[in-house]
């Protein structure tokens, strides 16, 4: 008989490097999760993503066991690392943060392909571009 869900949690994470503080511990906690159990696999499951922040959906079921599966890291997190910077521009649209490629903008829309509502490349470049040009940065 399969479990019966009680709920979802979406979270953001550091991979490798989930802790019991919030937005970890209260989120689980109010659903009386076992919070270092998640901990403990999450940072297993994503030790060598160390370094990017990961979206994570947790799902809970009503005797108190849960199972979660990760994402790709969010489109702006892949341009940052892309053009190798800490964050876009401060002033987007009179600033400019910096260059994105239109084959570096191509790598990402692969990369994230799974999470894109989309199966075509072209689109999935476009939504990367649109995404690099909100956070100021150039697309050539």
């Amino acid at each position: 008989m399969a479990k019966k869900i009680k709920t979802l949690i979406k979270l953001t994470i550091p991979a490798g490097a989930a802790t019991p503080a919030p937005p970890v511990g209260p989120a689980l906690g109010q659903h009386g999760l076992p919070i270092m159990e998640f901990v403990k696999a999450f940072n297993d499951k994503t030790a060598d993503q160390k370094g990017t922040v990961i979206p994570v959906v947790i799902t809970v079921y009503e005797d108190r066991t849960f199972s979660f599966i990760t994402k790709k890291p969010p489109v702006a997190e892949m341009i940052k690392k892309a053009i190798g910077k800490e964050k876009g521009s401060q002033k987007p649209g009179k600033e400019t943060g910096g260059t994105l490629t239109k084959s570096q903008a191509e790598e990402i829309a692969k990369a994230k392909m799974e999470d894109l509502n989309t199966d075509d490349v072209e689109a999935a470049r476009k939504i990367v571009e649109g995404t690099a040009r909100s956070m100021g940065i150039e697309v050539k």
